[in-house]
């Protein structure tokens, strides 16, 4: 598998940002996107997750309501936007494709099949 993300940057707090993640290779069907995000000295946390073929999304209590995961089908790239942004989304931000659905993309056996390389989002004044 193949996964690049992009979008990072440094944002203000209250502000927008939209990450990227353009992924191909896939083999088989069904297969789910998801993004983790991991700030120093702290677990990498699922924030949001979603099954491809159906659509069907899911999302961490921490970003629920701000953060909303899509996908352009024709671009094979899934979309995190990510609003109201404080300084606790600060994180590295990692794009991650399995083959199946999203009931595991929480748990810390998650095991994917492929991982971007990560991009930053910074929540500064």
């Amino acid at each position: 598998l193949q996964i690049v993300e992009s979008g990072g940057g440094l944002v203000q707090p209250g502000g927008s940002l939209r990450l990227s993640c353009a992924a191909s290779g896939f083999t088989a069907n069904p297969y789910a996107i998801s993004w983790f995000r991991q700030a120093p000295g702290k677990e990498r946390e699922g924030v949001s997750c979603m099954r491809t073929d159906t659509g069907t999304t899911n999302y961490a209590e921490s970003v629920a309501g701000r953060f909303t995961i899509s996908k352009d089908k024709a671009k094979n790239t899934v979309y995190l936007q990510m609003t109201s942004l404080s300084a606790e989304d600060t994180a590295s931000y990692f794009c991650a494709a399995t083959y199946g659905d999203c009931s595991s993309y929480r748990s810390p056996y998650y095991r994917a099949d492929g991982w971007g390389q990560g991009t930053q989002v910074t929540v500064s004044s």
